[in-house]
């Protein structure tokens, strides 16, 4: 990935999380999720697919974050241990 990609993506995950906390916010105010009108109806998604959706909009920036500020991207790392 080069840096300019990674400011592009940096700049849509900034503009992503305020919405899906105003998103979420909501959603815990007791706002409808679903309504029928005729034969036209509105769904809102749920708020475990919201809540899910900002923590992965929020790794991803503080991944970007990292990678812009020249340090290694978070690596996963697992043990197993074994009884010889």
């Amino acid at each position: 990935m080069t840096r300019k990609e990674a400011i592009q993506y940096r700049d849509y995950y900034a503009k992503l999380i305020p919405k899906l906390m105003e998103a979420k916010l909501e959603l815990l105010d007791g706002r409808v999720k679903s309504y029928t009108i005729g034969d036209r109806s509105l769904t809102r998604y749920d708020l475990a697919e919201i809540s899910a959706e900002l923590d992965k909009a929020q790794k991803m920036k503080d991944e970007l974050d990292a990678f812009l500020n020249g340090q290694k991207r978070r690596k996963a790392v697992g043990v197993i241990p074994r009884d010889f």
